[in-house]
């Protein structure tokens, strides 16, 4: 983690240090965004709908499970949704790759083989999301879902989706370096929805990240119940943009945890994970890059999203309101 990420909750001497830098960023990224409306920037427009999942701020929100949540939501409502991620840090030779729940998390990036496993969904990941959103068109998907492509302006989008912390909110307010923005706060009034993860306020529309089963990595279809995970301490590890969200879910359902947080995304190796023999539980994410590595005593904890009842309805009126279905 970055030391500058300490100063990014309130202003500091340290973001006042850099505000000019903040407010330069913020130039950037308006004048990016002014050049895609202008045309000034080529932008592509599908033939099917695009729905995008993101933020504003650096860290995670809480896309991953929303997106999650979304595609099963669609489906049942008769799409055949398809989703496009960035494939971050894998490494594969060609882009994009159809990811499946068998493909390696080094070739295709962790959230992408999580989101593949839990949507059973087609997904495709690379760099250029138009080309795998048309991948995905040729496939038979009548809708697409981009995790984490709030800013990938050159996919044009028919619904806007922003994820925001509850708890940290937009942090002091100012853009990177100073802050934790990737675009200023008033980014938030062009989107279509955004949903706030933890403690909404009355007008807000809000989700929770609920736990559902502990399950081993070495094998998924065995299960452990939570008062056995209470009997002792248990090792809490996390690699996601905010590991404190996980450990203190884990605190309020009665663990006592020795919390291990690595930098989002981490590249997991067997000695990251502590060998004294109490029960280590991962998250989903950072489970599918340890695989190779799984001992009797590692337990994955699935955790699903839970938007507030009128959120998926106000998704429906939005797909119909903009012709998308």
């Amino acid at each position: 983690m970055l030391a500058v990420e300490r100063h990014w909750n309130r202003i500091t001497p340290v973001s006042l240090a850099l505000l000019p830098l903040s407010l330069l960023f913020c130039l950037l990224v308006l004048l990016r965004r002014i050049a895609y409306r202008l045309e000034l920037l080529h932008s592509a427009r599908l033939a099917r709908p695009v729905i995008v999942v993101g933020n504003i701020t650096v860290g995670g929100t809480g896309k991953t499970p929303l997106t999650i949540w979304l595609a099963s939501f669609l489906r049942e409502q008769g799409y055949r949704p398809g989703i496009v991620t960035r494939g971050y840090r894998g490494k594969s030779d060609s882009w994009p790759i159809a990811v499946t729940a068998s493909t390696s998390p080094d070739i295709a990036g962790d959230e992408a083989v999580l989101l593949a496993r839990r949507t059973r969904c087609p997904v495709l990941a690379g760099p250029d999301r138009v080309e795998s959103c048309r991948h995905l068109i040729g496939l038979g998907c009548d809708v697409i879902i981009s995790d984490d492509g709030l800013q990938h302006y050159r996919l044009r989008r028919d619904i806007e989706i922003a994820v925001i912390d509850g708890v940290r909110r937009l942090g002091n307010g100012l853009c990177l370096p100073g802050g934790p923005l990737r675009e200023p706060a008033s980014r938030l009034q062009s989107v279509d929805l955004a949903i706030i993860n933890g403690s909404p306020e009355p007008d807000e529309i809000g989700m929770s990240l609920g736990i559902g089963i502990f399950y081993s990595l070495p094998d998924p279809k065995q299960e452990i119940s939570l008062s056995d995970l209470k009997k002792g301490r248990v090792h809490a590890v996390a690699g996601i943009g905010h590991p404190e969200r996980f450990f203190t879910t884990l605190r309020n359902l009665g663990l006592d945890i020795v919390p291990h947080a690595f930098p989002d995304h981490h590249a997991f190796r067997d000695t990251d994970l502590p060998a004294d023999g109490l029960p280590v539980i991962l998250t989903e994410k950072d489970a599918v890059k340890c695989e190779t590595f799984a001992k009797p005593n590692h337990w994955v904890v699935a955790v699903n999203a839970e938007p507030a009842p009128e959120f998926g309805k106000l998704i429906l009126q939005l797909l119909k309101e903009k012709k998308c279905g």
